[in-house]
């Protein structure tokens, strides 16, 4: 019996643990204090670094030149109709991160129990990292007005703390959101950036029936506009790698019969080509200036700055193929999907470093809805975490046929600030 195998009831233990105590991002306490408690058992001297209050970076020195990086993420997403949703902070595991966190935890165990460093031709850094979800915004900006986190992103936060300064290489796992008939992995995947845009219109109230020629009608603007990105459509370059979504947010509290004098619209841009991107975001507020000057209101825009678009490397991942191909326990490999415009901030590392994100299927149900369900666990916490192990070796003992590069935390953040991140 192999080490993954002997190791798999204690990490559905685990699973189940996390499954039914979801948290927030920045937020996961909980989960945070049962992988502590999970380091110390499979290595009691084990040296764990603290950051972001939640994320945990343990290092096993192989006294090579080199390093890679094993991230796990921690955090779930806001879902109240999950089964195993917190029905206080409406958090729920409907992405599938708490089995991130076995799947490093049972590479841990094996590379502790059998010894098994010796055999890698890197250093390893496990790094298990909060808040990838994109959502609690509301209560985030208050964190970063109050200076204690400077962005929206957990990865982000630790590339400003300098958390992967020593590392070179990145592979990280992420659940795939369908259903197959048969145990299937997938490489060759990239994700888009994002940013958000807020706009806010500005009109005159007035009496609708009594006097609306005195009134300006912020939601006619908010219209306008709309409109104007859906004719925006026919001129996009490569539209199927640019999304945008223009919403009402926020509580309308006018009365009926008064003329509306506020309405506030957001959009996501989901984009490939950052260049591009800014294009159509300077693009976004001509239209809104336009809309606004064309009724006789007014408007104001912000930028939030999302996740940068996750090149994954072709070269790490023709490695993991070759593990794959030796493989008898995994049937299928998808590799020639592309890309997804799903969108993660292991983009933000793949713009420092080579990196890449495995997918692993298991489930059933849509990715994070409410019926999101692990459906295979011998395949998630038992077969995967050894495909992955192997994966990591040959990556590490095949550096040299991978094409590496390595960007500086200050060109990271110019980059950000590019999309309207704060200098």
């Amino acid at each position: 019996m192999s080490s993954f195998q002997e190791y798999y009831p204690r990490m559905r233990e685990l699973a189940d643990y996390l499954l039914n105590n979801p948290e927030l991002g920045y937020k996961e306490y909980k989960t945070s204090e049962a992988i502590e408690e999970a380091i110390h058992e499979i290595t009691p001297m084990a040296k764990a670094e603290h950051f972001c209050n939640t994320g945990i970076k343990v290092v096993f020195n192989n006294h090579q030149t080199k390093t890679i990086g094993i991230i796990a993420e921690l955090d779930s997403l806001y879902q109240l109709g999950h089964r195993n949703a917190d029905s206080e902070t409406g958090a729920a595991q409907a992405c599938g991160h708490y089995t991130q966190v076995t799947i490093a935890l049972a590479i841990m165990n094996e590379l502790v129990k059998n010894k098994r460093i010796g055999d890698f031709g890197a250093n390893l850094a496990f790094i298990f990292t909060p808040a990838e979800e994109f959502v609690d915004l509301e209560w985030r900006k208050k964190q970063k007005a109050e200076g204690k986190i400077t962005y929206f992103g957990g990865k982000q936060e630790a590339i400003k703390l300098g958390v992967f300064d020593d590392v070179d290489y990145c592979v990280s796992v992420h659940a795939i959101g369908e259903d197959f008939e048969r145990r299937t992995i997938e490489i060759n995947c990239d994700l888009a950036g994002f940013n958000f845009q807020y706009f806010d219109f500005f009109g005159k109230a007035s009496h609708a029936a009594f006097a609306p020629e005195e009134g300006v009608n912020a939601q006619s603007i908010a219209t306008l506009f709309t409109t104007a990105l859906a004719f925006k459509r026919q001129q996009l370059k490569n539209p199927n790698q640019i999304r945008f979504n223009p919403v009402m947010i926020g509580d309308n509290t006018e009365s009926i019969n008064v003329i509306p004098d506020h309405v506030s619209m957001g959009t996501d841009i989901r984009y490939f080509d950052v260049e591009y991107a800014q294009q159509l975001m300077k693009q976004f507020n001509q239209a809104a200036e336009g809309c606004s000057l064309a009724l006789g209101g007014n408007f104001k825009s912000e930028t939030q700055v999302g996740y940068l678009p996750l090149r994954s490397n072709r070269d790490m991942n023709a490695l993991v193929k070759n593990v794959f191909l030796r493989n008898d326990k995994i049937s299928e490999l998808i590799e020639n999907r592309g890309y997804t415009m799903a969108a993660g901030d292991i983009g933000d590392v793949s713009y420092l470093m080579p990196t890449i994100q495995i997918g692993y299927g298991g489930w059933n149900g849509t990715i994070h809805g409410s019926d999101f369900k692990l459906v295979d666990p011998v395949f998630v916490l038992d077969i995967f975490p050894e495909f992955i192990f192997n994966s990591v070796l040959e990556i590490s003992n095949n550096l040299n046929k991978i094409r590496t590069y390595r960007r500086t935390n200050q060109e990271y953040l110019e980059q950000l600030n590019k999309m309207g991140a704060e200098k």
